[in-house]
């Protein structure tokens, strides 16, 4: 994933799991540089998707029963205000 990721110009966010960290040593020359991560980025990407995780909690923002797009965001926008409020 992240060699495609490289041919296409887009950085890494996500740092490299430890488990994963002693593999490129043992390869050598084949193991190639390690990734730097943006430590901000990852802040910010891992803020987001955390938000997601708890909107998907509301079902009906998860399943999407809502026919149409207005109704559903409107759903969105309520979840996000229950969830803003109970900070």
């Amino acid at each position: 994933m992240r060699e495609h990721l490289r041919k296409r110009g887009i950085r890494a966010v996500i740092p490299v799991p430890a488990d994963q960290k002693g593999h490129r040593p043992r390869r050598g020359s084949r193991g190639g540089r390690s990734p730097t991560a943006d430590r901000e980025a990852y802040k910010q990407r891992s803020r987001v998707e955390r938000c997601i995780n708890r909107l998907k909690q509301w079902r009906g923002v998860a399943t999407r029963y809502e026919k149409t797009a207005v109704i559903y965001l409107a759903g969105l926008y309520v979840a996000a205000i229950f969830l803003w409020s109970a900070r």
